[in-house]
């Protein structure tokens, strides 16, 4: 038996949140994989970074060019130390410190037919059509899978053929449904009905399905996969049971995935019949306006031997000319070419962006991933991407010529696009971002390289409280195996100096959040011009939106779920704000009866099991160390029930490895047999409630207690795991070998449940303990009180050596034996319970670069231009790699309140000035009838009450002459104003108004 549950070949603790995308297997195969990737501008430098990080077996760069001032503005590898140099050995040996686990190698020469055969996957970036023509060519002639990717200013164009029959093995990042089992008929065909709980409308007709842990109708478990039919009533007819055991109890259907096949077009036949992404006939049709423009360039560099020189108006229209005489696409007669467009395109097209990138290089890296993974579905077959709204919508601002020329630094790919004066204004920016994790590590990155902050009046500021894990390395650029331990947001700060030498970047280990406000104060908030938050809570979101909308500063904010992903904008007065959930709909307690008594699902186990160990391992140590108290505070009632599981059966302090095995055992006896025979003794499988109903009927699972066999191996581990843990928590050495740990549990004898009655006290009975359990529980902790304090320990899921996660997966697993419950296997059980969010690092720079088009709008749209970029510049985006699904959406306008005469938005607020002397309550509140027309009926700074309509005569007449702050010190009892505070936020509620009136923040300014 394998503790860890993976193949030692393969680092979990590293994978950890990317196996929970792709599966063992996709990992695997991933590991095995072997790419050639020719061509190492910023588009080439993504994929080699994205498929390094999540671990393809062996990457082979091909780049014999030179580096040259335009690469820096993408390419992170290289610096101008490395001008000149080839662009794949510059990069060779930083790619390679990404993980090295993977093998990284250069080729120098051309890339020939008996190349080609060394690998699975081939990737082309920047290069021309002849070379796609040729590549794609061999590829397809020896089932090489080939893709084609290039950027071309604001837009991105990715291409995919994995042959003629491409099987793929696993269509979702979803694991097979699994329901609970409630009964199956004898029959032809015979009915299966699931539990109450488990939902039948995912299953469909025509699924193909197994069987495990069935008791009685034995013949299914393990069987072939068998087709179902999903009846009305939501029962499944299974096939024929007729000749099967009868059905007695518990087990589980699992889904059975099938996999499927796919056709891919060579590139020959795809550039005059492509097949392209879109998500509506809108979106289709601009595609192949853009394939055509592509198709253009191409002819254009072959014509003129260079590409369109930056906003030259002649260059453009050479290729508008070019894309008007090109052979029709085949199936869109009647379609007319979009000649501004491809105008516009060509004009831009010179440029290098970082966040154009950053989009196609993470969708380029993850098609290569399901070329050697097989796991979901690939590209059919164009993907064009386009980000031509960061471009002014007047054209007075749009960048000419001469603005857009090289000046030989590292900025003239972006210069090429926006333009030297833009360049300078991304340069004087201050922003702040919050968290450092893997969405912070790329944001960082991406200001880097597009220069923000980097000028002399311009900064970062970088906020993030936790520290580098091991776990962090394949999706946290920055972060190498020497960081781990260091501070997220130094050890980031120090990298991002590294791309770019010129950044001025601070770091803060202080966490944004209320107790930190006398930090990320006003005088902090004066001087940023925006933030851009890369947190992994809702609440943590809400807080840093909150801020945001408080002092009026536009926030960018991504967000990743496996290959889910989300990027958005906020400007204040233009869009909405902020209006995610409050939390995770999977954050919602269970019951804890449910819990205790009665679970029906895997998750149920799970949360009883992690309970477990916290009061085995952390509270019954902490209450051991306080035993001098802990007798005379029988009122607490968990903390009796904790002294008796810490002492258990052993009476006396554990000396030694036998002696926590005993008490493992013993403890496995109390939950998996004595505890399920004490629930049975008060409620029967057979009681009848007053209305004739079964008490153990739906949802309720009548359990039975589990037989303790060393041979079987959750019976083992959970021994092995609660032994280890019992002995850490009493500084004594444990023990991993097995075999030994079987061989002493034979020949230990299982405690006689009477005896187990004689010292536990019942969970459903009274937890008062009687004079004889005190006195018992008095002696044992005379003991326990003579040796050195106890360790409680801290539940950690990311150490799989500790034995944390073991335990919580073997107890939950028998939990769900005792149930009839299909249990979690141990990834599940990690996911579950160390509530880990599965995550690769190809949706984070996905995200990202939609992330810095946003950050190019906002910029843009400040001083010297007269107003921000209008709604309908900006743009929500979501994708979802695993489906090939990107969707981008004008965000929507905000919300208009009214009352009265008045109108407002969430970005608005009532200013009041203090004034010099500083006003009265009274006159606050009369300036608010004379200037606002609202006759306040309440007046409260947070919870505190400032005032009331409904106060005494004498009560008005003491606090109305007072000064407001100085009202806000007697009511609060806290010094006001706080150092740096500019700005009082009282809030206030009004005659007439109606309940879902919210009126804006009153800012009282000091």
């Amino acid at each position: 038996m394998d503790v860890l549950g993976t193949p030692k070949s393969l680092d979990e603790d590293l994978y950890s949140r990317q196996l929970y995308v792709l599966g063992l297997p996709a990992m695997q195969r991933l590991r095995e994989g072997k790419v050639l990737l020719s061509g190492l501008q910023g588009l080439g430098a993504e994929v080699a970074k994205n498929l390094v990080l999540m671990g393809v077996g062996s990457l082979t760069l091909h780049d014999p060019h030179p580096t040259c001032w335009s690469d820096l503005a993408a390419q992170f590898f290289l610096s101008e130390q490395d001008l000149a140099r080839s662009r794949a050995e510059a990069s060779q040996e930083r790619v390679a410190k990404l993980n090295e686990a993977v093998q990284v190698c250069v080729h120098t020469g051309d890339i020939t037919e008996d190349l080609l055969l060394d690998f699975q996957v081939v990737v082309l970036t920047a290069s021309n059509l002849e070379e796609q023509l040729k590549v794609g060519t061999l590829c397809r002639k020896h089932g090489v899978c080939f893709l084609v990717a290039d950027t071309r200013g604001l837009v991105g164009q990715l291409f995919c053929d994995f042959g003629k029959d491409f099987t793929v093995e696993d269509l979702t990042e979803e694991e097979p449904l699994t329901a609970a089992i409630q009964h199956i008929s004898q029959g032809s065909p015979g009915i299966l009905t699931l539990r109450k709980e488990a939902d039948a409308r995912y299953f469909c007709d025509g699924d193909l399905v197994t069987f495990s842990g069935i008791e009685g109708m034995t013949e299914l478990n393990g069987c072939d996969p068998r087709p179902i039919h999903v009846q009305e009533d939501g029962t499944l007819e299974i096939g024929d049971t007729t000749s099967f055991s009868c059905y007695l109890r518990g087990g589980a259907v699992t889904e059975v995935k099938r996999p499927t096949t796919v056709s891919h077009d060579p590139l020959d036949t795809a550039l005059l019949q492509p097949r392209v992404v879109a998500q509506s006939p809108q979106e289709g049709r601009r595609a192949r306006c853009l394939h055509q423009a592509f198709r253009a360039l191409h002819k254009f560099q072959h014509l003129s031997g260079r590409p369109p020189q930056p906003w030259d108006p002649a260059d453009a229209e050479k290729v508008v000319d070019l894309a008007r005489a090109l052979e029709p696409l085949r199936g869109t007669e009647g379609e007319l070419l979009d000649e501004a467009l491809v105008r516009t395109v060509a004009l831009s097209s010179a440029g290098v962006l970082s966040p154009m990138a950053a989009m196609l290089g993470a969708v380029a890296a993850q098609e290569v991933l399901k070329a050697i993974s097989r796991k979901f579905m690939p590209l059919n077959q164009w993907l064009y991407f386009d980000a031509l709204d960061c471009l002014p919508e007047d054209g007075e601002f749009l960048p000419n010529p001469k603005d857009c020329a090289p000046r030989g630094c590292r900025y003239d790919g972006q210069i090429a696009v926006f333009g030297a004066g833009f360049q300078e204004k991304l340069s004087h920016q201050r922003y702040l971002l919050v968290g450092a994790g893997a969405v912070g590590c790329e944001l960082l990155k991406g200001f880097a390289l597009v220069g923000l902050g980097a000028g002399a009046n311009g900064g970062l500021t970088v906020a993030d409280m936790d520290h580098v894990e091991r776990s962090n390395l394949s999706r946290q650029f920055l972060f190498r195996p020497q960081d781990i331990g260091k501070p997220k947001a130094e050890v980031a700060a120090e990298a991002a100096r590294r791309l770019n030498s010129d950044l001025r970047v601070t770091p803060l280990t202080h966490p944004l959040d209320p107790t930190r406000e006398h930090i990320y104060g006003d005088d902090f908030f004066s001087c940023v011009h925006g933030v851009a938050a890369a947190v992994d809570s809702f609440q943590a979101r809400h807080y840093v939106a909150a801020r945001c909308t408080h002092y009026l500063k536009p926030l960018l904010e991504a967000g990743t779920q496996g290959t889910r992903g989300s990027a958005s904008v906020f400007v204040p007065h233009v869009t909405e704000g902020y209006s995610g959930p409050a939390s995770a709909a999977e954050d919602a307690p269970h019951p804890v009866c449910t819990m205790r008594y009665f679970p029906s699902t895997a998750a149920h186990t799970l949360q009883w099991a992690r309970d477990e160990f916290e009061r085995l391992f952390r509270l019954s140590a902490e209450t051991i160390n306080c035993s001098q108290q802990a007798l005379t505070s029988l009122a607490d009632r968990d903390r009796p029930q904790l002294l008796q599981v810490v002492v258990g059966l052993l009476r006396h302090r554990p000396r030694n490895w036998q002696d926590c095995v005993v008490w493992a055992l013993g403890h496995w006896q109390l939950r998996f047999r004595y505890g399920i025979m004490q629930l049975l003794r008060h409620y029967p499988p057979d009681k009848v409630l007053k209305d004739g109903t079964l008490f153990w009927s739906h949802p309720k699972q009548c359990p039975q207690p589990l037989e303790f066999d060393a041979s079987q191996d959750t019976h083992l581990l959970y021994v092995l795991a609660a032994a280890n843990l019992y002995a850490q928590m009493h500084g004594l050495p444990g023990s991993r070998d097995q075999p030994a740990l079987r061989n002493m549990l034979e020949l230990l004898p299982l405690t006689d449940p009477q005896h187990l009655d004689s010292i536990f006290s019942s969970d459903l009975a009274s937890t008062e303990l009687g004079p004889e359990q005190v006195e018992r529980l008095n002696e044992a902790l005379q003991d326990w009180s003579e040796g050195s304090p106890l360790e409680p320990l801290r539940f950690e899921k990311d150490d799989d050596s500790n034995f944390h996660v073991d335990f919580v997966t073997a107890a939950a697993s028998l939990r769900a034996q005792n149930y009839g419950i299909p249990p979690a296997n141990r990834i599940q059980s990690k996911r579950i319970v160390g509530q880990i969010i599965p995550a690769i690092a190809t949706t984070t720079a996905a995200v990202v670069g939609l992330v810095g088009l946003e950050l190019f709008k906002v910029v843009g749209g400040q001083p010297p231009r007269p107003r921000p970029r209008p709604r309908s510049a900006f743009r929500h985006s979501y994708l979802h790699l695993a489906q090939n699904s990107f969707s981008r959406f004008v965000p929507p306008a905000p919300a208009i309140q009214k009352f009265h005469h008045l109108t407002w938005t969430c970005w608005n607020r009532l200013k009041v000035p203090a004034g010099q002397p500083e006003r009265t309550l009274e006159s606050l509140l009369a300036h608010l009838q004379e200037q606002y027309g609202l006759r306040v009926k309440m007046l409260l700074l947070d919870p505190a009450l400032l005032y009331s309509a409904g106060w005494s005569p004498e009560e008005r007449a003491r606090c109305l002459p007072l000064r407001v702050t100085e009202l806000v010190r007697q009511v609060t009892q806290r010094q006001v104003p706080k150092p740096g505070q500019q700005v009082l936020v009282l809030e206030l509620s009004c005659e007439g108004e109606d309940e879902d009136t919210t009126f804006p923040p009153l800012h009282y300014e000091l």
